[in-house]
């Protein structure tokens, strides 16, 4: 079987754990699973060739949610979701990833790619930072999916990469995604003016962050002493 990223069997069905790679901590690794507060059974494992038809077909149907929170697709949505799109940013992402600068992984459902976490801008050393982004597809919304997502990718950046920071930005307009960054212990520390352009306009945003010696707890361990996990 063809293998892009060269992994093997040892990393892709792995979880995070033992010890870190020492050029690229944390990838390619897949987290454990948490169960969410129904149930299911949720993980993030790294994105392959293999999710170019979710990955399109998702973000495709779900253009009226992603569009205007998402930076400017400037040839059009439909454009920038073709196959041909689908390579360029997965080769882009994949080089990526390979020089430890960012760390794409696939929000996983049941076994089901249902959205996308991305650490992104990986710094070592005297910086120490990454930011974390994401979106879910909407058929998976309201099961606390975002929340479950992005403490595992909180959770990944500090304790496998490595990382002191990770920081986020959301719209004003978008308190949704605030409030899956306030659950999972980012702090508001600024207001970015002008700061991406979104959907055809420059955007304000809100600038939050955490470090890793802010909470004694991971934020798994939080969400689910609060009962967001099981």
């Amino acid at each position: 079987m063809f293998d892009p990223f060269g992994w093997a069997a040892r990393s892709f069905h792995q979880p995070a754990r033992g010890t870190r790679d020492v050029i690229h901590p944390g990838w390619p690794e897949s987290t454990p699973h948490v169960r969410l507060a129904d149930g299911g059974r949720l993980r993030l494992r790294p994105l392959t060739s293999r999710d170019a038809r979710d990955w399109r077909e998702q973000r495709l149907l779900d253009e009226p949610h992603l569009r205007p929170v998402e930076p400017t697709a400037h040839d059009g949505w439909a454009a920038a979701h073709t196959q041909s799109a689908w390579w360029n940013f997965f080769s882009g992402i994949r080089e990526a990833a390979r020089q430890g600068q960012v760390v794409p992984l696939v929000i996983e459902l049941e076994g089901r790619f249902v959205g996308q976490v991305t650490l992104g801008t990986i710094q070592h050393g005297s910086v120490s930072d990454c930011w974390i982004g994401y979106w879910v597809f909407s058929a998976a919304q309201g099961r606390g999916v975002a929340t479950a997502a992005c403490a595992l990718g909180t959770d990944h950046a500090f304790r496998r990469i490595g990382l002191h920071r990770v920081t986020a930005t959301y719209l004003p307009d978008n308190p949704a995604s605030g409030r899956v960054l306030q659950a999972n212990g980012f702090r508001e520390e600024g207001y970015l003016r002008s700061n991406l352009h979104i959907d055809g306009r420059w955007r304000d945003h809100h600038f939050v962050a955490q470090n890793i010696d802010d909470h004694h707890l991971s934020c798994e361990e939080r969400l689910r002493r609060a009962g967001r996990l099981r």
